[in-house]
């Protein structure tokens, strides 16, 4: 038995695909598809928080040496200013760093729903839904491998992995 996928709520082998507990034989998928929910605003708008935490503190040294030039007061009050408005535009580096990296686990995780189902024993069934696109990706393509890989007598009529939609077509990806 080859092992194409495992975590602790999925396992997908070369005999069944095992979702919560619920195991379904290769041998029995006809077809496997995935379709795709609503985009999450709450996702999109956790996105845009961190593109303006990020902006935030840039746009408040510009701000101060703008503000530092238009007062026109005396040089070391001039100074005092824009070296104060330099220092909160250097601190962006540093939590720049940790900021991106949240953003970029949002767009690896994704803004939708995903749903995988299966014709098993001639009726459609979901077997997986999830909101992380990269655990559903990896997931998709075990599925993929696994019914690619079965031999020809285990297979319950056509076997084809499709996209989202009504009719399933063959895919590469998720």
């Amino acid at each position: 038995m080859i092992t194409y996928y495992d975590d602790r709520s999925v396992q997908v082998t070369s005999t069944a695909v095992r979702v919560d507990g619920r195991s379904y034989p290769l041998a029995e998928l006809g077809m496997v598809w995935h379709r795709r929910g609503n985009r999450s605003w709450r996702v999109l708008a956790g996105r845009g928080a961190i593109g303006a935490a990020l902006a935030g503190p840039l746009v408040a040294a510009v701000l101060g040496i703008g503000l530092a030039v238009w007062l026109q007061r005396s040089t070391v009050v001039t100074i005092a200013i824009v070296g104060a408005s330099v220092l909160v535009g250097l601190g962006v580096g540093p939590l720049a760093d940790v900021l991106f990296e949240h953003l970029d686990r949002s767009y690896a995780r994704g803004s939708r729903e995903l749903e995988m189902w299966a014709r098993w024993r001639g009726r459609p069934v979901r077997l997986l839904r999830t909101g992380d696109a990269l655990r559903f990706g990896q997931i998709y393509r075990a599925v993929q491998r696994a019914m690619e890989s079965a031999p020809p007598g285990q297979r319950a009529g056509q076997k084809a992995i499709g996209s989202s939609g009504s009719s399933p077509r063959p895919r590469s990806r998720p």
